[in-house]
């Protein structure tokens, strides 16, 4: 087995945000040397990382040339060079998830035809390439409003998504390739984080529940656990694995699902890589999400993935009447609170609705826990300087 600790061995992360930062206080922990590729000069990573070298994620030679100088490569974002990750492989160079791994799930089109065809349940849904086709369908009835709309490309934190429920609706729409889904009636938003190692060892985590924000179309809360019933859970967490098994993912798979008003689950999507329904665990849980994925792509024995306690995680995100230099106000209020921790990602400048970092609750009652969240997302603002 190779010597990952204190030694030469790197590990290359490509993409510089959030994520990568919390998963570079794992290798930290562990002292293992890391590279970290991102177009931002002042990403979040840089401060944690050995080496960061500033460049294109989706420029085939940056990626290539870059992933050269490591021993196992991952990534904290999907949107890398697929091709370079292909020629890296051929060379030796181990990545994780692997390439045709990140290909199937980087089109979410290609990603829902995948499900159809593993006999995975998720709601019905069509592609079309254009704009046009979907106008197109929608004149002939082979669609009808209301509708979910996705991109297929480039969504991220409810860009690219939209609930179309109006002629108006459609006026807002991008062009390019995009898919139509059905509307699901349904009782609640799941997820179920797998970790699956380089030689198959696999671990769920338990399922959580997720409140979004209704006009952001973004997380505000996650809930672990979901309160749910075991029944459900137990059905939610065997889909998960089976998700896993299908895509043979390497790392940690994120499974985005919705239950259903007749308590049937279908899977929404899903990201192969740490996630923000997962943040919880970094309190809340015996091994976090962040360092479950750096044992999954060393191929180290798999953590325990069960809660110590209840956790329940804010987002922390731009409010909507700024934009500049980044404040958080009333953070000394919220660090008063039991059980809180704030996470702050490093970004210095805040947008409308942009992650900018999240705090979790932990407590052993889990409704004390939600009372506390809503305190927590009533008192802290993330402003700009005046």
């Amino acid at each position: 087995m190779l010597n990952y600790f204190s030694s030469n061995f790197s590990l290359g992360i490509l993409g510089g945000g959030q994520l990568g930062k919390m998963m570079l206080y794992e290798t930290r922990k562990y002292d293992i040397k890391t590279r970290v590729l991102d177009p931002n000069p002042e990403a979040p990573c840089k401060i944690a990382c050995d080496h960061f070298t500033t460049g294109d994620l989706m420029d085939y030679d940056t990626v290539v040339n870059f992933g050269r100088k490591v021993d196992v490569l991952t990534f904290e974002i999907e949107g890398v060079n697929v091709a370079a990750l292909k020629q890296l492989e051929q060379e030796g160079i181990k990545t994780w998830p692997s390439a045709d791994t990140l290909e199937k799930i980087q089109n979410k089109g290609i990603q829902k035809n995948f499900y159809k065809e593993h006999q995975i349940p998720t709601a019905d849904f069509q592609v079309f390439k254009t704009k046009n086709d979907l106008l197109e369908a929608l004149k002939t009835e082979k669609i009808n409003l209301p509708f979910v709309w996705k991109s297929t490309t480039g969504g991220y934190d409810g860009k690219g998504v939209s609930v179309i429920k109006s002629q108006k609706d459609l006026q807002e729409l991008s062009d390019g390739e995009c898919l139509v889904e059905d509307l699901i009636p349904f009782k609640n938003e799941l997820a179920v984080i797998v970790a699956r190692s380089v030689s198959g060892e696999v671990k769920t985590y338990p399922v959580v529940e997720m409140e979004f924000h209704p006009t952001a179309n973004q997380v505000e809360y996650v809930i672990c656990p979901a309160r749910i019933e075991d029944k459900v859970a137990k059905k939610a967490r065997e889909l998960a694995v089976k998700v896993s098994q299908a895509f043979e993912h390497v790392g940690l798979l994120a499974v985005e699902m919705f239950q259903t008003e007749e308590d049937e689950i279908l899977v929404n999507e899903v990201a192969p890589r740490p996630h923000n329904s997962g943040h919880y665990s970094i309190e809340a849980s015996y091994t976090n999400q962040f360092e479950q994925q750096i044992r999954a792509i060393l191929d180290l024995p798999l953590g325990n993935t069960e809660s110590k306690v209840g956790g329940i995680m804010v987002n922390l995100v731009g409010d909507a009447e700024h934009e500049g230099e980044v404040i958080y106000k009333n953070i000394e209020q919220i660090m008063k609170m039991p059980g809180v921790t704030p996470h702050i990602y490093g970004k210095k400048i805040t947008r409308p609705f942009r992650k900018m970092g999240h705090v979790t609750i932990v407590n052993e009652d889990l409704a004390e826990a939600r009372r506390i969240a809503e305190e927590v997302k009533n008192s802290i603002k993330v402003i700009s300087k005046e």
